[in-house]
């Protein structure tokens, strides 16, 4: 699945490292210890945060989804609820962030490659399932069993066990991802476990020097 990095404008382009999991798997966590390590790692979410702060956006999503917008700030969570379960309202949304998320990532990117640097991570919760699998050199997939997964997220988050099994429904299956991963990191015990993997996985990327 690795790919030689591109030139650009005489520029190596850092090696391309998508970061994903499941729900409750524990990627955030993995992104930290990434970022400990000396890797840059671009977060899918915080960028859609950022591009939804920008007025014209909202403009746009408020002249789609009445009444997410209030006082100038995106009710996330009256957002959330409009899309979850509506493939059209949720097509819709990414028509108007999606193109801006990746046009900073692409940004973000360039001045890595500027920097010199040998890779990147992207953090993009919903990789495979968004069909950005083929853009990346490598895939991590990070996973847990269901049960502790779904533990986590009701610990962290208040949901109920069927509220967490429901958004867990509509991901791709974990074993999915895991069969087109190129490394499998699991988090089902604890940190310095973690840890040990995450090193064994930069190894096998390459990317321990």
């Amino acid at each position: 699945m690795a790919a030689l990095p591109a030139t650009v404008r005489g520029m190596r382009t850092p090696r391309r490292i998508g970061l994903t999991g499941s729900i409750g798997a524990g990627k955030s966590t993995v992104a930290t210890l990434l970022r400990s390590r000396g890797l840059t790692v671009l977060d899918a979410d915080e960028q859609a945060r950022l591009v939804t702060q920008d007025p014209a956006v909202l403009a746009e999503i408020e002249a789609r989804f009445p009444g997410v917008v209030v006082d100038g700030t995106l009710d996330r969570a009256a957002l959330a609820g409009r899309v979850f379960g509506d493939a059209a309202a949720l097509a819709d949304l990414n028509a108007i962030t999606h193109p801006r998320v990746r046009a900073r990532i692409a940004a973000l990117e360039a001045q890595a490659a500027a920097r010199g640097e040998r890779a990147v991570v992207q953090d993009v919760p919903l990789l495979f399932e968004g069909g950005l699998e083929a853009s990346m050199d490598a895939v991590i997939v990070v996973d847990a069993p269901l049960s502790l997964r779904v533990r986590r997220v009701m610990e962290r988050s208040g949901l109920t066990e069927a509220e967490v099994l429901a958004r867990d429904a509509r991901q791709m299956p974990a074993e999915q991802k895991r069969q087109r991963a190129t490394v499998v990191i699991e988090n089902d015990r604890d940190l310095p476990h973690l840890e040990a993997q995450v090193n064994a996985a930069l190894r096998q990327l390459g990317l321990d020097g």
